[in-house]
């Protein structure tokens, strides 16, 4: 385990790498001036230009690029806000509890409505809940966020006056963007559950289970949904990773302070330190999300378990059944 563990985290540099590239080249090729944005349209050409020079902007791609890695490689430095003038890392680390509570809100929506009627639609297979399920789940994954969020404000703030519409200071708050991010989220766990849960049920240690006179509540939520996790797990960590990044328009929309609707703003701004950092961060937690759930399947199915194990004693006796072979040749010469 601890092996697969450092063979991961060594293969998320090459990703981590990637995704700097990829983000600083679009900054790069991006139009806009961030120097005539920090001082204005009536500033001087003079002024722009020692703005320039001061940032760095005056250098070639190749310059800047390695000059960024440097200090981030060696320092820990993602660079200075071109607006705040404070440490990049600092303001996103600011944000990034909101945006971790609101993509936590919307996983847990996402749970409590996917899991039960993905067990549900797979028991009662071809039923009309079963269908009903499959149609709302088709409606809430292709379903775009903003519409969501907009049409939620709509009922629940302007109509019914239920809940507010936006800002960040108490649970009710986070009601509506959870359920923003959580009913397309749902959808997936939904149907990932619903056609897991179809695969395990046909076993035939399931029907050695109801030969033997278990509760059928007993069979499907301590035989077929545990053998069934597998799936759901893998969904539901990728759900949560992309609601950690895909949450900028929820944020925007309900006025969150996150990272998502600081992102926002800063490319308005051409904030490109931010920018940067932002989805570098972001990455580095999606990374950590995936590793956390391959280690997670360990602990949910034993047989995943053994298998790291098995592999460690295989490995163990190669290398003794080499040491051996050596000492046999050593013998004969």
């Amino acid at each position: 385990m601890l092996k697969y563990t450092l063979k991961r985290l060594l293969m998320m540099i090459p990703v981590l790498l990637g995704v700097s590239f990829v983000v600083f080249l679009l900054m790069y090729i991006s139009p806009g001036d961030p120097a005539k944005m920090i001082l204005g349209e009536m500033a001087e050409a003079q002024e722009v230009e020692a703005l320039r020079e001061s940032l760095g902007l005056n250098n070639g791609f190749w310059e800047r690029y390695f000059t960024y890695m440097k200090d981030i490689v060696l320092y820990g430095d993602l660079g200075i806000s071109y607006t705040t003038r404070e440490p990049v890392f600092t303001e996103v680390m600011e944000r990034f509890p909101v945006t971790l509570r609101l993509a936590s809100s919307g996983v847990l929506v996402a749970l409590l409505i996917g899991v039960p009627c993905g067990i549900i639609a797979a028991t009662r297979q071809y039923s009309i809940f079963d269908h009903v399920a499959t149609v709302l789940s088709l409606l809430g994954n292709s379903m775009p966020a903003f519409w969501m969020g907009i049409l939620l404000i709509l009922v629940f703030s302007v109509q019914l006056g239920l809940l507010p519409s936006s800002g960040y200071s108490s649970v009710e708050y986070m009601i509506l963007p959870a359920l923003t991010l959580g009913t397309s989220s749902a959808a997936v766990i939904m149907r990932m559950t619903r056609s897991s849960m179809l695969e395990v049920i046909r076993q035939d240690y399931i029907r050695t289970a109801r030969s033997k006179g278990q509760k059928e509540s007993i069979v499907i939520y301590f035989h077929a949904l545990k053998n069934a996790l597998i799936p759901v797990i893998t969904a539901v960590g990728l759900q949560f990773g992309m609601l950690l990044g895909g949450s900028i328009l929820t944020e925007t929309i309900f006025s969150i302070p996150g990272i998502g609707k600081l992102m926002v703003d800063s490319i308005k701004s051409r904030n490109y330190p931010v920018v940067q950092g932002g989805v570098l961060i972001l990455a580095v937690v999606f990374s950590f999300v995936n590793l956390g759930v391959d280690l997670l399947y360990a602990f949910v199915d034993p047989r995943i378990k053994s298998q790291y194990k098995g592999a460690k004693k295989n490995t163990k006796a190669a290398e003794e059944e080499q040491e051996e072979d050596e000492e046999d040749l050593e013998e004969e010469v």
